[in-house]
């Protein structure tokens, strides 16, 4: 266990911390990210204000397992403007209002020809879209449905300033190192323009997660990726086969500002030990947590669980992705997330973080019934003390069930107590000489 296992949770999450996150995620929020491209640096540049970062750079064209790096893609400026010249669509007014990846393009159509590529939502006719063509050549905006049947039929100019060029695909990490070279992976994706959930919440959360970590001392080494979604995990797995094992849990970070939820996806395997510290954790968090199983579409998490690498990598969320009527659209926006809601999903994964930081299996070495607790001070008899009946009962569950096959998250769900409660009373028993940690 690490020096900082008593007041793990409250070291990573001070007072405040929401509003911390929350005012990183407003300061990315505006860039407009892709796959590629300046504005995933411009957002790299803003994180390492915060937590020192090593880049790599995977040129177009590099074969990354089934896949190839895409040509890099920037963008100045995308409008639609009328016969006055007046701008109806600007892409300087919202990130969205352009197809993400545009190939560039200008020219003057007739407004029933320029709709073949304007994209909508018909059932949302105020919202802006999120649309992509990362993979194939096009060209299009995206605008609300209202304002489209708004527009009077006529001639309109249609400017795409946009590039598609041999460059680079940038991903960025943070490693701190723990007394093991075995990994927890911890990964947002930075590909997502001006939407503030999904995913500005998650970079900046694990942002301040790192900062939180990196003054600790800690059993596992903890690596933080900040990489585009699909493309990024499949680059660093293509670019670290030789290292992937050492990752023994891990845990995609998105969508983690809003009211829902939270959500956790599970694993393949399903019962992975991020599996069930997130299930332990999540067992207290409220009628609207829930657990699903694990399918091979959603986030990265896919990538990592493939059947080549079987990584037990799960999925954080509050909301799940593609419920909430927000969801890739101009909704998502910075009034969407809320710093208290930013804190709290940083306390459900500070505290499944601790599980996997602090689990260890005890020996009793007063195991002939039960030791006198009484006069070694351990025994609160005095009432009144709320916490005195649970403090008690992790102490006797604890001393019960380390038999050195039981580790302390066993121990937890056996006894229905939290893992904190439990962890603390087995540091308690250690220090007046009842256990001895195996593998110490």
């Amino acid at each position: 266990m690490s020096s900082d296992a008593s007041t793990w949770i409250d070291a990573l999450c001070p007072p405040g911390i929401g509003d911390d996150i929350y005012r990183l995620a407003a300061d990315i929020y505006p860039i407009c990210r892709s796959i590629t491209g300046a504005g995933v640096r411009q957002t790299l540049d803003r994180l390492e204000r915060r937590v020192p970062l090593v880049r790599t750079e995977t040129p177009t064209g590099a074969q990354v397992l089934d896949w190839t790096v895409p040509p890099e893609w920037s963008v100045r400026d995308a409008y639609i403007a009328n016969a006055a010249g007046e701008r109806v669509v600007d892409f300087r007014r919202h990130a969205l209002h352009v197809l993400n990846y545009s190939a560039p393009f200008r020219g003057k159509l007739p407004l029933a020809k320029l709709k073949q590529n304007i994209f909508t939502l018909p059932d949302q006719p105020e919202l802006i879209p999120y649309r992509t063509s990362y993979y194939e050549a096009r060209w299009g905006f995206c605008m609300s449905h209202a304002a489209l049947m708004s527009l009077p039929d006529g001639e309109y100019e249609a400017v795409i300033e946009s590039s598609l060029e041999p460059g680079s695909l940038t991903y960025a990490e943070y490693v701190h190192h723990g007394a093991s070279a075995d990994e927890i992976l911890l990964q947002a994706h930075t590909c997502h323009p001006a939407l503030a959930n999904d995913n500005c919440s998650g970079v900046a959360m694990l942002t301040v997660l790192a900062a939180a970590i990196s003054k600790l001392k800690t059993r596992y080494t903890y690596r933080f990726l900040f990489a585009p979604g699909t493309i990024g995990a499949i680059t660093w797995l293509a670019n670290n086969t030789d290292r992937v094992q050492r990752i023994r849990h891990g845990l995609i970070v998105s969508c983690v500002g809003d009211s829902g939820g939270p959500t956790y996806k599970r694993t393949r395997r399903g019962d992975a030990p991020i599996d069930r510290a997130m299930a332990h954790v999540l067992k207290d968090a409220g009628p609207e947590a829930k657990i699903i199983d694990f399918s091979p579409y959603g986030y990265d998490e896919r990538q990592y669980n493939s059947p080549g690498f079987k990584l037990d990598v799960g999925l954080f969320q509050r909301s799940q992705f593609g419920t909430f009527p927000e969801y890739h659209t101009s909704a998502d926006n910075l009034e969407f997330i809320r710093p208290e809601h930013l804190e709290r999903s940083m306390r459900l994964i500070a505290a499944a973080l601790d599980v996997l930081e602090h689990d260890a299996r005890f020996v009793n070495l007063a195991p002939k019934g039960e030791p006198q607790l009484g006069r070694r001070g351990l025994y609160n008899s005095v009432g009144g003390d709320k916490n005195a009946y649970a403090n008690n009962m992790a102490m006797l569950w604890t001393l019960n069930q380390s038999d050195g096959d039981h580790s302390l998250l066993d121990i937890a769900e056996r006894a229905g107590l939290p893992f904190d409660t439990i962890k603390r009373s087995a540091l308690r028993l250690e220090a007046h000489g009842l256990l001895r940690r195996l593998g110490a």
